[in-house]
Order: structure tokens, then C-alpha cells, then sequence
């Protein structure tokens, strides 16, 4: 530009002057008013928000620390966050960790596949609508289970009723709700299950609707229909001290009752914010997410 004012100055014509340099005129006429800074697609650019370096390692640190290197993105922001501490966002996380080929699918299962959102109930609040279904666990013969009856809330998440039986029986089914129900004195509106004998006992039947529960079951073959009970038989057998086999029925219970005494109080439930079952229930997790906002706020007004 200095070159092409100098000639001008000197008679010659921007045109001339321009093809001599091997610019186009307009482009002489955006440098003037926009500045030279190269726009062009594909140029390299100074991104204002792009994270420090530092930044960077420090995410990669905590993501590869014995306490966070079990855990996703999703789990570690608010257990930092409960902490007062503010790195990134969830979705910055898995990028830098993808950056540095840190992010694969570690699960035994195959990776997810979309599928179709079936009819749910809806839940307002806790003691409203459960799910329910049962589980086979192994033991150390060949052929031969246990049988897991479950119920959980399916607002709070809370494991609400359990046994542990020998066979699949309407009678054990019907004794479950009985605790679970009556001797606690819940109102529920809704229960979903499956298809299974159990779960359509007559006994059963007339006592749930004795207590003017709207019950309702899966279609067959579609476990997708009631997902969270089905989400936490796969949170139970994929347990760090789950035994892959049952030595009898006490050691069955014994360890049920431990899964159910961690999950309740200690297990940080990701559909309802990264907070435990219990909290959630007592109403504790509303002033844990006024925190991690305070949290998110503070940090905000830092680093804009």
C-alpha cells in the first residue's frame, strides 16, 4: 500500500499501479477501509475465546487424575463445580480430550443406537409413578439365577422396594408392593412394568388397584419402554465389586442390600443433574445446583 501511495503521489493511476503490485483495485479499496486483515476462508485467525494452553493441560490433568479418570465429562464438571471449581464446559472437555485422542468407547456393549422415545408417564414429583421389573443374577452353578425384584422411583430415582428370590413368583411380587406400598403409606398413581407373569398376577392386580394405582406394561420385546429400571440393572451388574457369580441366596441378598445403601446416598445419577437419588428426594439437590450456578456465575463474570 505504501509502494502504490508513493506512485499515485507521483502521477501513476491506482489501476496501473495495483497490476504492477498483482492486486486487484478493489482489493486495494478493502484494505483501506477494513484494514489489511486477511478474511479470506481457510486464513489463519486469532480466536478471542480459543483456551490457553495451560488451560488445556489443566483440563487433560484432571481428566487423566486417579480420582477422574473413571469418570466422563458429564460427572466430573459438578463434582469440581460442588467444589468451587470452574475448568470448562462439558462439551469443551470432550473437545480438548478428543484432541488429544483421549475419548473412546470403553463400555463391554456395543456403542448406543438412536432409537424412538416410547410413551412415559409423567412424574411431578417423588412417590408418583414406578417402574419395576426383575433381574436374573448368576451363581456359581452353571444354569442356575437369582432373582432380583426391583422398584425405583422414576422422579428421584430413589430404589424405593428390593428382594432377592430363588424363582420368579406372583407371590413374592405381590408381598414386595405390600412392603413397599401399604406399609409405608405411599399414594402412587402410576406403575409400570413388563410383560412377565410376575407382573400381571392377579393378587398383584387387585392389590394395586385396591390402592388405586394406574398400572400399565411394556409392549413385547421393547425393554426401551421402560428405561429406567433397565438403566439401573445395567448400573448394578456393571459395579466395580459386582461378583460375576453368587455363591447362594444370603450372599445375593447381602450384596444387594450394599448396592442399594451405595446407590440411594452415594451414586450421582446423571438424569437428574449429577446428583445422588437421596438428595433429590429430600430436596437438598436444589440448593446443590443453586451452588454450582453461584459457581458458574463467578466464573462467568471472570473470564466473560
Amino acid at each position: 500500500m505504501e509502494l502504490i501511495e508513493e506512485a499515485h503521489d507521483h502521477g501513476a493511476r491506482y489501476n496501473k499501479a495495483c497490476q504492477v503490485v498483482g492486486i486487484s483495485i478493489r482489493t486495494l479499496q478493502r484494505w483501506k477501509c477494513f484494514g489489511v486483515k486477511d478474511n479470506r476462508k481457510g486464513a489463519s485467525k486469532r480466536v478471542v475465546r480459543k483456551l490457553e494452553p495451560e488451560t488445556c493441560q489443566a483440563i487433560i490433568g484432571h481428566c487423566n487424575s486417579g480420582r477422574f479418570r473413571d469418570l466422563n465429562p458429564h460427572e466430573i464438571v459438578p463434582l469440581l463445580l460442588n467444589e468451587g471449581i470452574y475448568l470448562a464446559s462439558v462439551s469443551t472437555l470432550y473437545r480438548v480430550l478428543k484432541a488429544e485422542n483421549l475419548v473412546h468407547h470403553r463400555s463391554k456393549l456395543k456403542p448406543r443406537n438412536g432409537c424412538g422415545k416410547p410413551a412415559e408417564h409423567l412424574a411431578m414429583g417423588s412417590d408418583q409413578v414406578y417402574c419395576w421389573d426383575i433381574t436374573w443374577l448368576p451363581t456359581t452353578i452353571k444354569g442356575l439365577f437369582f432373582y432380583a425384584y426391583g422398584v425405583i422411583d422414576i422422579f428421584d430415582k430413589n430404589i424405593v422396594g428390593w428382594s432377592v428370590h430363588e424363582e420368579e413368583s406372583k407371590r413374592y411380587s405381590r408381598d414386595l408392593f405390600e412392603r413397599t406400598l401399604r406399609s409405608k403409606k405411599v399414594k402412587l398413581r402410576a406403575l409400570h412394568a413388563d410383560n412377565c407373569h410376575p407382573m400381571k398376577g392377579g393378587t398383584l392386580i387387585a392389590l394395586l388397584k385396591g390402592l388405586n394405582v394406574e398400572v400399565s406394561h411394556s409392549r413385547l420385546r421393547v425393554s426401551n419402554d421402560k428405561p429406567f429400571i433397565e438403566s439401573l440393572f445395567k448400573t448394578l451388574k456393571f459395579r466395580v465389586n459386582y461378583p460375576l457369580r453368587f455363591r447362594d441366596l444370603a450372599h445375593t441378598r447381602e450384596w444387594m442390600a450394599s448396592f442399594v445403601n451405595w446407590y440411594n446416598p452415594e451414586h450421582q445419577h446423571s438424569s437428574i443433574g449429577h446428583v445422588t437419588p437421596q438428595q433429590m428426594r429430600s430436596g437438598e439437590a436444589k440448593l446443590i445446583f443453586e451452588r454450582r450456578n453461584a459457581v458458574m456465575r463467578q466464573a462467568q463474570a471472570e473470564y466473560p
